[in-house]
């Protein structure tokens, strides 16, 4: 099972590949060092990372995602409503309508999502 944690820097890195797997790891580090200034070898040992956590995958020198960004965000807030209000989701709506006010359009989205979950 993937591990659905990334930092701030972890992300951009994720980013790059979900924006252009799949790509040769010699790519990848190309575009790691344009973009964040990294040197090979940090985008390797940031790669061996991910890798480990099943986010993705370096076979034969070519790197892509296991996770999708749709299926790693999804994971991420699961796992938030899980760790903050004991997997309640209600219990997360009720917080997050605390602080802010939630349009008719957006009503009408969730009671769409809530119709769907129904069926």
């Amino acid at each position: 099972m993937a591990e659905y944690r990334l930092g701030e820097v972890e992300k951009e890195f994720a980013d790059i590949i979900w924006d252009n797997e799949p790509l040769a790891s010699g790519e990848l580090a190309k575009r790691c060092m344009e973009v964040l200034g990294w040197k090979k070898s940090t985008t390797y040992t940031v790669l061996k990372r991910v890798c480990e956590r099943g986010l993705f995958c370096n076979e034969e020198g070519v790197v892509r995602s296991l996770v999708t960004r749709d299926e790693f965000l999804a994971g991420r807030c699961d796992q938030f409503v899980q760790e903050t209000f004991d997997g309640s989701l209600p219990g997360f709506i009720a917080a997050f309508t605390r602080q802010r006010k939630l349009s008719e359009e957006e009503i009408g989205e969730l009671l769409d999502i809530i119709e769907q979950s129904r069926r």
